[in-house]
């Protein structure tokens, strides 16, 4: 609407009624709860991370990226699963596609070298995007993971 098209509508209205549309507030964020669990092993300086994500809502998400992070740095030379991709010498990303409400699960498995065989590796997982939305809850979306060389799992 112009100007003059506004102030006709407003004479003809009154001092107190508008024609002019007022825009539309904006909407809130979605929100919704991203979980991740798993577990963790370490055996001769390689390092497996089995992980799963889901979603408990109360919105959907079309994508999320989950962020490994390592306390020894990585091997030079990786081989990534699809939909990961190294980012610096310490981290690795993943993307988990599409999350539906207490729907399926994601499955991540993430096989890295280290540089020399570390006796211990602290391994923290954490959400680093969820498509903009909110997430109230996030002690079950991010973990601090102490894994000793013993090629047993460690949950979290």
């Amino acid at each position: 609407m112009s100007a003059a098209t506004a102030m006709a509508a407003a004479v003809v209205l009154g001092p107190w009624l508008s024609a002019v549309a007022e825009p539309a507030p904006r909407g809130l964020a979605p929100e919704a709860d991203v979980t991740h669990h798993g577990h963790v092993s370490l055996q001769d300086g390689r390092l497996g991370v089995l992980l799963n994500s889901g979603n408990r809502g109360p919105s959907p998400l079309t994508d999320m990226t989950v962020r490994l992070r390592f306390s020894v740095p990585l091997a030079a030379r990786q081989q990534l699963p699809q939909g990961c991709l190294r980012s610096g010498g310490r981290t690795v990303l993943c993307g988990t596609g599409p999350l539906r409400v207490d729907g399926e699960v994601r499955r991540t498995a993430v096989g890295v070298r280290l540089t020399g065989r570390p006796a211990e590796v602290v391994v923290r997982v954490d959400t680093v995007w969820n498509g903009g939305a909110s997430d109230r809850d996030r002690h079950n979306d991010t973990h601090e993971v102490l894994t000793l060389s013993t090629g047993d799992p460690y949950v979290f």
